[in-house]
């Protein structure tokens, strides 16, 4: 069973930055597709960035080129560096643990809120 803390939401102005962070425990952190989604009020669940174990990396069309994912594997830890964001990007964002192909496990932290506001 692995365990996913996010931290570091908070309140920013347009076109400033955030950076997410999620720790995983109590499991092998290293085997996981790690992803970061959003939901927004009213609005459905969106993938954000995805990072597999290997490295590669997928991000929404959204934030592409405002957003990176990266994953520290010595830490057990998946960062979502936001810049240049936007009121569109306000959101609970939840962080997301996943099997490769098989989906077999799949587990979600509880969510740290971003609010864009000036």
């Amino acid at each position: 069973q692995v365990q996913l803390v996010e931290s570091w939401g908070g309140l920013v102005q347009p076109g400033g930055a955030l950076r997410l962070a999620c720790v995983a425990s109590g499991g092998v952190f290293t085997i996981y597709d790690i992803s970061w989604y959003r939901q927004a009020p009213g609005k459905q669940l969106e993938l954000v960035a995805t990072i597999t174990p290997s490295g590669s990396t997928m991000l929404a069309d959204s934030v592409s080129g405002r957003f990176t994912i990266s994953r520290d594997n010595a830490r057990n830890t998946v960062t979502l560096q936001m810049n240049r964001l936007q009121p569109d990007d306000t959101a609970v964002y939840y962080c997301n643990a996943l099997t490769p192909l098989t989906g077999i496990d799949d587990f979600w932290g509880q969510g740290t809120q971003v609010t864009v506001s000036s």
